[in-house]
């Protein structure tokens, strides 16, 4: 249904950085390196980094987020894990999700702009 997706960053480095190290954990790497964006994917880009200079942080209220899928519980703690190390901060730590229809299991982070991403991972049993 959704093709790709951007967000906007104040530092296209310190994003690329971040989202480098973070996206790795979940199989995506920087496929297209352009003046004022930068797009992450596995065969395509999938996810993209804006540019926007005059940018202020996104407010914790603002309610968006990204919800990034994936393949396993390692994986999502090694996004957690990456985000961290690479200037992100926490905005839920790897664990299950119990709700009335569906468990999974996920992280959230906050990139260096105020953007919230999640990954997810639906475990069996």
């Amino acid at each position: 249904m959704i093709d790709h997706i951007s967000v906007g960053v104040s530092n296209l480095e310190r994003s690329a950085r971040f989202y480098e190290a973070t996206l790795a954990a979940l199989g995506l790497s920087r496929l297209v390196t352009r003046p004022a964006t930068i797009g992450f994917g596995k065969t395509y880009p999938e996810f993209w980094i804006n540019l926007r200079a005059g940018m202020t942080p996104v407010p914790p209220e603002s309610g968006t987020h990204i919800c990034l899928r994936a393949k396993t519980t390692d994986d999502v703690d090694a996004f957690h894990a990456a985000a961290l190390k690479s200037g992100g901060r926490s905005d839920g730590a790897p664990g299950m999700r119990p709700h009335d229809r569906v468990k999974y299991y996920a992280a959230f982070v906050i990139d260096p702009d105020g953007n919230r991403i999640e990954a997810v991972t639906f475990p069996s049993g």
